[in-house]
């Protein structure tokens, strides 16, 4: 059984009742409320779940930092159970952006089915593809309940201007069209697949992932735009994390504040010539220091396994870069 508010139709019968001068005196409010209840209760009660309860005193990890200084969850193998999850987030549509732009759409493809069998599965998902070239889009079978759609942009000459303007297009789609949509956004970079479970335990507010290149690193190590001049500076007393701009996400309107900060900054930036040292990345990681994400993802969320040697705590491999020329596909 559930407690649920009552309808406004039964408001009306209790306050009715209770506004008769005799009403509290006989009782008729205090019943008549109590039996309201009781209907309300039985006709709202939830499916049972059964599953293993949490043991306080035995952490399910302990190898691994779960919780950041300001209390917001690192997700890792081992600390979520999906069923539970997936029952919070039953109703819920989730929009994924992703970029496929001149030669990257070669990777569409492969994307779009390995993210049917391993992203948001059983849930309404819309994947938002950006693409100069709409007919290169392939056409992959899709679960119940998910659709692609295709939006036309342009294509730019440097791959760096594409990472210029992703932030801009993310935040104008968000105001004019993802906001009546889908509730939570998942922004992703097109050249990687998934390989392992990526469900609603990544959902939250605000969310970004941690770099697998960095996890383990100093604050100084991170490269953080070291230069003042940049919008994107950080200095090198400074840093919780360095994340990855290749998985991020949230709420629509948070995605929306985070892009059009971004892109406003990457703006001044553009006026006073100069370039963040990794771009949009750069202007992600000076926001997520002064907005804090509500979640963080661990390094399961993006990995290279050519580049990486996965370490024993990194359990599962979920979303992982693809093997390709840098210099072929961004030219």
């Amino acid at each position: 059984m559930v407690l649920v508010p009552l309808n406004k139709e039964m408001a009306r019968q209790v306050l009715g009742r209770c506004q008769e001068p005799q009403g509290e005196a006989n009782g008729i409010c205090q019943g008549k409320r109590s039996e309201i209840l009781q209907k309300t209760l039985l006709e709202t009660k939830e499916p049972g779940m059964i599953y293993p309860k949490a043991q306080l005193l035995k952490p399910t990890r302990t190898d691994v930092l779960v919780t950041t200084p300001w209390l917001a969850p690192i997700i890792w193998d081992g600390t979520f159970d999906s069923a539970i999850l997936d029952m919070q987030f039953r109703n819920t549509t989730i929009g994924l952006t992703v970029f496929a732009i001149k030669k990257y759409v070669v990777f569409m493809k492969l994307f779009l089915e390995t993210a049917e069998k391993y992203f948001m599965v059983g849930h309404k998902v819309i994947y938002y593809v950006f693409t100069d070239r709409p007919a290169d889009i392939p056409h992959v079978p899709l679960q119940e309940g998910r659709q692609v759609v295709v939006l036309k942009v342009r294509n730019y000459t440097r791959w760096q201007d594409v990472c210029l303007h992703r932030m801009e297009m993310i935040s104008n789609f968000s105001e004019q069209r993802f906001l009546h949509e889908v509730d939570y956004l998942v922004c992703l970079d097109v050249d990687m697949k998934f390989s392992d479970h990526v469900g609603v335990e990544i959902l939250s507010s605000l969310f970004g992932t941690l770099h697998p290149g960095f996890f383990a690193a100093d604050r100084r190590a991170f490269t953080y735009e070291r230069r003042p001049l940049s919008q994107a500076y950080i200095p090198r007393d400074e840093g919780d994390f360095y994340y990855a701009g290749a998985f991020f996400g949230g709420s629509v309107l948070e995605v929306h504040r985070l892009t059009k900060a971004c892109h406003q900054a990457m703006m001044v930036d553009k006026a006073n010539h100069i370039e963040a040292v990794w771009h949009d990345e750069s202007h992600l990681n000076k926001y997520l220091l002064y907005h804090k994400p509500t979640k963080v993802l661990s390094p399961e969320y993006v990995w290279d396994e050519r580049m990486l040697r996965t370490p024993p705590f990194v359990r599962k491999l979920r979303y992982v870069a693809m093997p390709k020329n840098h210099q072929a596909i961004r030219n």
